[in-house]
């Protein structure tokens, strides 16, 4: 039966993929779904999408009067607005979604991205922090329906609050034909014909993910381009960074992409990397979008070691585990992926099956059968 489902998250959904492939798998189901997010100044202009989009405008943009105005103006519409399902993405639009759910007596879905209260930008501030673990103590323990990421973020909330979350991978759609030949895709991007690239992608480029080191591994390598897209809280320094080591030749920045531009990218590269450190709990259970873009790209990856990304690279055997964020050792891991061709061939065949069995094709009936399964 076809349901009305009111969806929130705080991004913007220029690039949050997760969402657009849960909102579009619903409408696709034969749902009406309607996703309520923010606009900011820096927005791009939303590209066309299968479901409707409503973009709250506020006068904040970050802080914490930021996730107060939000959440406030939140309630308030989910209060004036039918709908048969709630879905809150993250802990920062659970509250609102929660209230509202218990007074109208409708079902709630939450979405937990992340391990949202171990977040770096959470370290070092204990009265923020305390106040979004109050309210996930408020809210996680009456939840009926909850999914996340990956089953090691699964099993914290679930040690923590014995609630059970079922578990929905990041993994994108498959990638279409076009994406298989590099050099048409380079001269279409104004990407060098004569260079190996590694790419690193991301809407959270942040601190203690690794960035810095992998721009410094470039004054180890030659031949070699570093290409950075998406944003984050280091752009800025890495871009300072590049300059200051006088590596404006061998790194390159490309703003946030659509999903389907930043596919192209990934395409046109030859090495994917992911280097998230092992400094707070959150970041050492993640399972980032990245890895599986790169998967369905059919690049190698150089990860850092992490529990459940090391458990994808050696499970589908797609490319290297890095040890330790040493620039030089990053710099000899790169330069060998790069050249060895007879890994590559393996690699290749191995990223073909991963990326039949790693896409959202597979993890939708799984998503599905949730919502079916409201009553």
């Amino acid at each position: 039966m076809a349901q009305r489902i009111l969806i929130s998250v705080t991004s913007d959904m220029v690039t949050d993929q997760r969402v657009n492939r849960m909102a579009s798998t619903l409408k696709e189901a034969g749902h009406r779904v309607l996703v309520i997010a923010r606009s900011l100044k820096t927005s791009a202009e939303l590209m066309p999408k299968r479901y409707r989009i409503i973009r709250f405008k506020l006068w904040f943009e970050k802080g914490p009067l930021f996730y107060l105005t939000f959440n406030i103006r939140l309630f308030g519409f989910l209060m004036w607005h039918h709908a048969d399902i709630l879905v809150a993405n993250d802990l920062d639009t659970l509250l609102p979604n929660y209230l509202a759910s218990r007074l109208k007596r409708i079902p709630l879905v939450y979405d937990s991205h992340e391990y949202f209260t171990g977040v770096p930008e959470l370290e070092g501030r204990p009265r923020v922090k305390k106040i979004w673990k109050l309210i996930e103590k408020l809210c996680v323990p009456g939840l009926k329906h909850a999914i996340t990421v990956n089953q090691s973020i699964a099993n914290l909330y679930d040690n923590e609050y014995g609630t059970a979350f079922q578990v929905i991978k990041n993994v994108p759609e498959v990638s279409l034909p076009f994406m298989a030949d590099k050099n048409e895709l380079r001269v279409r991007l104004n990407l060098p014909s004569d260079r190996k690239i590694v790419i690193l992608q991301g809407a959270g480029i942040n601190i203690q993910r690794g960035a810095e080191e992998a721009v410094e591994s470039m004054n180890y390598l030659n031949g070699v381009l570093l290409l950075i897209i998406g944003g984050g809280d280091v752009i800025d320094q890495l871009k300072q960074q590049v300059v200051e080591s006088r590596l404006t030749e061998k790194v390159m920045f490309v703003a946030k992409q659509p999903v389907l531009s930043l596919r192209k990218y990934t395409a046109a590269c030859d090495l994917g990397i992911t280097l998230d450190k092992d400094t707070n709990i959150n970041y050492k259970f993640s399972l980032p979008n990245k890895l599986f873009d790169y998967i369905q790209a059919g690049i190698p990856i150089l990860a850092s070691n992490l529990p459940e990304v090391r458990n994808v690279i050696e499970t589908y055997q797609v490319g290297r585990i890095s040890e330790d964020h040493n620039p030089e050792n990053i710099a000899k891991h790169i330069n060998e992926m790069l050249n060895d061709a007879d890994a590559n061939a393996i690699w290749r065949v191995n990223l073909e099956k991963a990326s039949k069995e790693l896409n959202w094709e597979k993890e939708r009936e799984k998503f599905l059968r949730i919502f079916n399964a409201i009553d």
